[in-house]
């Protein structure tokens, strides 16, 4: 880092010595000091030249050549034959692009301080009946090592406890935490969720897991190929070209002076502003939208993706552990199940037991205080609640050796195959209900992959560390290309390494364990909006909001970005090729060249800045985000309902008689009072409004099409429900219902996120 902080400081003293130089040159120049105007612009021009000299060799020795070599010449030449003028000028120019480009560079650069920073620092080593405090460096395999509550655990090592509860998600990605028994391994970098335990080491500090992911992380940034610039590439068709007809120009006048006039002409102003300026203007356009790009560079290399890669938890999916359903035992209601286990779960400090509470907050629940709270390791809590026993926890450890209700039976079928944690609530003995606990995709997801597709990239792929069977689920609902499940944070650096041999491949990912293979892409991205610092760190690029539609808007700013570099390339050296004609033949002097050149620049500056903005489709306006933002919290407010009938059709299995008509007739006041109403408002007032920002209403038209049928299945529930008495409710009239209900709850899910695509749509406005 000091040499690079130390070539930024050279850089941005050669274009003030150069500006310098042009500005006393001509101040002197004004006052009729025509020498000492000559002498000034030839001091100012000489550094650039050395500095570009050195540069040049360095370059030349690790088989590169780009726009430089051009700038050089044509500086020298100036100098030579006493154009002193021209040559600032030009100085001017190629040190105002290198300052430009590590501007750019220099907006976001970070280095891996935090990921460091978190490895513990101290480790504490039993000795027979004491515990001393020692450098992680000195601990010693054989060492035995006390794990407290919420520390991260130190070295690799072997439990010598009889269980242990740890928080894995720095290594696999997985936000709940799993269980250990003795004699099982514990990694480093991971976090102890439960109980103090001892492990024995089984490793030294820096043969552990975690100091295995920072080597990981750095080998990974040095291991990427040079990046070559865009202009670089142009620069070698370029640089012969006006060589020959500098030559050509100087043989055929035998005027020397002709030839420099047309290697000023032909100076790579274009090719050195063009680029820097449009990925700039780009990098200002992504970070409006909380994308946070560290420099041209990876802003150049994004623009070319075909593959992306996405780590799964916290990234495809929401992360964490959230309460994604709730099973009663017959008679029970759900509010009372989520009550009891919140109420309960305030006395621990498990991740599950903050999402049980968090669930239950979110719901407006009145939460009781715990008292006499015991905590069995890895399997749950006991306590008493207002007067009653209440356990929650396990299977096992609520129904121990009891055989498990049919209800409960079912309920753990259902958290099988959701990939979901199940969490049973008994009050005196008697078990009322399970929280199912799960990781859940972003609601955005769908969307975010199918904008991705649109943007041109060609290959989608999850990498993650869960389970084959959970991650091939996901996979299978986004329709992605390929699923890489089960996956260590080496064995990712391994598959991204696999992938971009083939093709420009991005990394997506939020978590430590992402961070080597983020930094071995060739782009990088980091979910950072959680504060995910190690990932962010390691990446390229970081989405400051919680959204990942943003990996595709950066990938379509950086194609259209890169698209107006090229544009603004070819018609800057086009132009200056028609200045190298003229120059030539005898038409443009040096210093008429070099301000040609100048206006030329000014041309090329001005169409790259038009990466600031996106682009508009001719005759569309972009609707307000306020109307899309209010759609979403009406989505957002119907989620309590939509849950509520999921419940609903779940309680119907076991519902009888008068049970079975109060459950369905709340189910009916659900539909008729928040579903109802809620898409007549879309179709008499969103969509009139919605359609004066769209290109084409067919969409709108499916659209209403999905009301119709939700109201029909509507009206179809209402019938059910009106005039139902207990005798009516046979088992072939509930199961209508339930699958009724059931209809109504997905395709009012399906339907709000297709409402929500079309709404960013229209936001957007952009091609």
């Amino acid at each position: 880092m000091p040499a690079i902080l130390t070539e930024r400081v050279f850089r941005r003293a050669l274009i003030v010595t150069a500006l310098a130089g042009l500005v006393l040159g001509l101040l002197a120049w004004g006052i009729g000091r025509g020498e000492w105007a000559n002498w000034i612009w030839a001091a100012g021009t000489a550094p650039v030249v050395i500095g570009l000299l050195v540069s040049m060799i360095r370059d030349f020795m690790a088989g590169r050549m780009g726009v430089d070599a051009i700038a050089f010449v044509s500086m020298s030449a100036a100098l030579a034959l006493g154009e002193n003028l021209a040559g600032i000028v030009v100085a001017v120019m190629y040190a105002g692009g290198n300052v430009l480009e590590d501007f750019a560079v220099a907006r976001a650069e970070r280095d891996l301080k935090s990921l460091i920073d978190r490895a513990p620092r101290i480790a504490h080593r039993r000795q027979d009946s004491t515990i001393a405090d020692i450098p992680i460096d000195h601990v010693a395999v054989g060492d035995v090592i006390l794990v407290r509550a919420g520390e991260v655990i130190p070295v690799d090592g072997i439990i010598l406890s009889p269980g242990a509860m740890i928080d894995e998600a720095a290594l696999t990605g997985e936000p709940i935490p799993v269980t250990r028994r003795e004699g099982e391994p514990a990694r480093s970098g991971t976090v102890n969720a439960g109980e103090t335990f001892e492990i024995r080491a089984r490793a030294t500090a820096g043969e552990s897991t975690y100091a295995g992911i920072v080597r990981m992380v750095n080998a990974a940034q040095t291991a990427k190929a040079p990046f070559i610039r865009l202009a670089d590439r142009y620069a070698l068709l370029l640089f012969p070209i006006s060589l020959v007809v500098a030559g050509g120009a100087w043989l055929l006048s035998g005027d020397p002076i002709r030839g420099l006039a047309v290697l000023v002409a032909a100076t790579p102003c274009p090719l050195i502003l063009a680029a820097p300026v449009a990925f700039i203007a780009g990098v200002a356009q992504a970070a409006r939208l909380g994308i946070l790009i560290k420099g041209g560079k990876p802003f150049e290399a994004l623009a070319r993706t075909h593959t992306v890669m996405f780590d799964k938890t916290g990234t495809l999916t929401v992360g964490g552990a959230r309460l994604v359903a709730i099973e009663t035992a017959p008679g029970e209601s759900p509010d009372d199940v989520l009550r009891m286990a919140g109420s309960l779960e305030q006395a621990s400090h498990h991740v599950v037991a903050a999402a049980i509470v968090e669930a239950a907050f979110g719901k407006g629940l009145k939460l009781w205080v715990p008292s006499e709270v015991r905590e069995t390791m890895g399997s749950g809590l006991e306590g008493l609640i207002d007067g009653h026993v209440v356990r929650v926890g396990s299977h096992q450890l609520v129904y121990a050796s009891r055989k498990p209700e049919e209800w409960a039976v079912r309920a753990l079928r259902r958290a099988a195959w959701r990939s979901a944690l199940s969490v049973f609530v008994a009050v005196d003995g008697r078990t009322i209900g399970a929280l199912l606990l799960g990781d859940e995709l972003r609601r955005e997801t769908p969307r975010a992959v199918q904008a991705l597709r649109a943007a041109g990239v060609s290959r989608i792929v999850m990498l993650t560390g869960d389970r084959a069977d959970a991650a091939e689920t996901i996979g299978a609902a986004l329709d992605l290309d390929a699923v890489l499940a089960d996956r260590v944070p080496s064995d990712k650096v391994d598959a991204v390494a696999t992938e971009q041999r083939l093709h420009p491949t991005v990394m997506v990912g939020d978590g430590i364990n992402d961070a080597p293979a983020l930094a071995a892409a060739n782009v990088g991205i980091a979910m950072g909006a959680r504060g995910a610092s190690a990932s962010s760190e390691a990446a390229d690029v970081v989405i400051l909001t919680d959204r990942l539609d943003r990996v595709s808007d950066a990938v379509s700013i950086a194609k259209r970005a890169r698209g107006i570099a090229v544009q603004s390339m070819v018609a800057g050296m086009a132009m200056s090729g028609v200045a190298m004609g003229f120059a030539a033949i005898g038409w443009l002097p040096p210093i008429a060249g070099a301000l040609t050149q100048e206006v030329i620049d000014v041309a090329v500056i001005l169409n790259a800045l038009r990466a600031l903005t996106p682009g508009h489709r001719f005759g569309r306006r972009a609707m307000p985000t306020a109307k899309a933002t209010k759609l979403r919290q009406d989505h957002e407010r119907m989620e309590s309902g939509l849950d509520r009938l999921r419940e609903i059709a779940d309680a119907l299995d076991d519902a009888e008689g008068s049970a079975a008509v109060k459950l369905i007739s709340e189910a009916n006041k659900i539909v008729a009072r928040q579903i109802v109403k809620h898409e007549r408002e879309d179709e008499t007032k969103a969509y009139p409004e919605l359609a004066k920002f769209l290109a084409d209403n067919h969409g709108l038209g499916a659209m209403s099409r999905a009301h119709r049928e939700i109201i029909h299945l509507a009206r179809l529930l209402g019938q059910l429900e009106a005039g139902l008495s207990p005798e009516d409710a046979d088992r072939y009239l509930i199961r209508d219902a339930q699958r009724v209900i059931e209809s109504i709850e997905a395709l009012v899910r399906i339907h709000n996120a297709q409402e929500e695509d079309i709404y960013e749509h229209a936001i957007s406005g952009h091609v």
